[in-house]
């Protein structure tokens, strides 16, 4: 076997869940991409609003968020991770609805999204978000 690769750690927040979420974890990308010389952070803080938001309305208990390079400067990968069984989706378009269009602006903002089932409850939604 050949020597061990440390890898490095992901940047991981982890949130309770209540209203603060959103803007927490806005200001958590924010400064990420800071790090990472990235000035232009306004679709992937919009991004990871919305999925918060829904982990916050819609999961249980706490929130993750981890965010991280795929390896290429310009995209990054933000998951949010929540103990609830139900799977977001687009909901069809009602134009009078006060909510509800919060996947449906994600998908159309992002390079790729999906949900993966946690094992031990739970899931993640990710999203490959150009910046």
């Amino acid at each position: 076997m050949g020597p061990a690769v440390l890898m490095p750690e992901i940047p991981t927040l982890v949130l309770d869940s209540t209203d603060r979420a959103p803007g927490v974890a806005r200001e958590f990308v924010s400064a990420r991409l800071r790090e990472w010389g990235i000035s232009d952070d306004f679709i992937a803080r919009l991004v990871v609003s919305e999925l918060v938001t829904n982990a916050w309305m819609h999961g249980e208990g706490p929130i993750v968020v981890r965010v991280f390079q795929d390896g290429r400067a310009d995209t990054v990968v933000m998951e949010v991770w929540d103990r609830g069984e139900k799977h977001p989706f687009i909901r069809h378009t009602d134009c009078g609805a006060l909510n509800g269009r919060g996947l449906l602006l994600v998908s159309q903002l992002v390079l790729a999204w999906g949900i993966r089932p946690l094992l031990e409850r739970g899931k993640i939604t990710w999203v490959k978000c150009a910046v």
